[in-house]
């Protein structure tokens, strides 16, 4: 993807005194960057401070990452927001996210008009609330000519219930006849999953120190490399993406064989 170099060296000029954006191999820039968002919640009640008012702190946190990977060429960024367990939170949180969600969408619409970004969901946004649903439509059709960097919003999602659904539309192709069950394979069964087209995340990015995948993206991260972070989600900024990016970078990744150099 094409970047503007010196946009990228006015964002990342301001930098602390540990890390540096020379520091990053820029050919080796991940693909795709997932994030798991947690810790709104208790960042905001550490502060003395409503769970939403961290969720509120959490968009603005997004904001900066959306710009940042568009400012390092990343292609993909996907951000975990809302889960099918989530329904479990207190009702008057989940009505905030959901209102939260829409006016966010419609606040940052002319940032991803800026900066060319195509917007994705991932997950089942037919359930959310009529008026959730119609911003995240009409954003969708807004951002759907872009052509840079993709934003793939996990919304209602679950990885067990997109495994699900992809199992139910194979067996219904099948059932029909237009699909050969030997003739399954990787490939198949990714074209099915809400992330069809996208490369799998190369760098999966946990804030707040929580050690789980929570149902998330269970295919797509068989291989990715994972960074976890004690900061949580709304401290979490360009330079803690740029550590995050410089810890993937000084892996070695073998997919399953050996190291060439042993």
């Amino acid at each position: 993807m094409l970047v503007d170099e010196a946009k990228r060296a006015e964002y990342f000029s301001d930098h602390p005194s540990d890390v540096t954006l020379d520091m990053v191999d820029m050919a080796r820039i991940p693909r795709h960057i997932s994030c798991i968002m947690d810790g709104n919640g208790r960042w905001a009640t550490s502060r003395g401070l409503a769970r939403t008012e961290g969720h509120k702190a959490g968009i603005v946190s997004l904001r900066e990452i959306i710009t940042a990977c568009v400012r390092l060429g990343v292609d993909v960024l996907s951000a975990y927001a809302f889960s099918t367990e989530n329904w479990n939170r207190p009702k008057h949180e989940v009505n905030v996210l959901m209102h939260l969600f829409a006016k966010t969408f419609i606040d940052e619409l002319p940032l991803l008009k800026r900066e060319n970004v195509r917007v994705v969901f991932l997950g089942d946004i037919s359930a959310l609330p009529e008026r959730t649903r119609q911003v995240f439509e009409y954003g969708l059709t807004e951002c759907s000519e872009h052509t840079g960097m993709v934003l793939a919003l996990a919304v209602n999602y679950g990885g067990r219930a997109e495994l699900v659904r992809a199992a139910r539309e194979l067996a219904q192709e099948a059932a029909a006849g237009t699909l050969d069950p030997d003739r399954i394979d990787e490939d198949t069964v990714a074209s099915h999953l809400y992330t069809a087209g996208l490369p799998d995340p190369e760098l999966v990015i946990r804030t707040s120190g929580e050690l789980r995948v929570s149902n998330y993206l269970l295919w797509q991260i068989a291989y990715a490399e994972f960074y976890i972070t004690d900061t949580y989600w709304p401290d979490f900024d360009r330079w803690e993406l740029i550590r995050a990016i410089l810890a993937f970078q000084g892996r070695n990744r073998r997919f399953g064989g050996l190291n060439t150099a042993s």
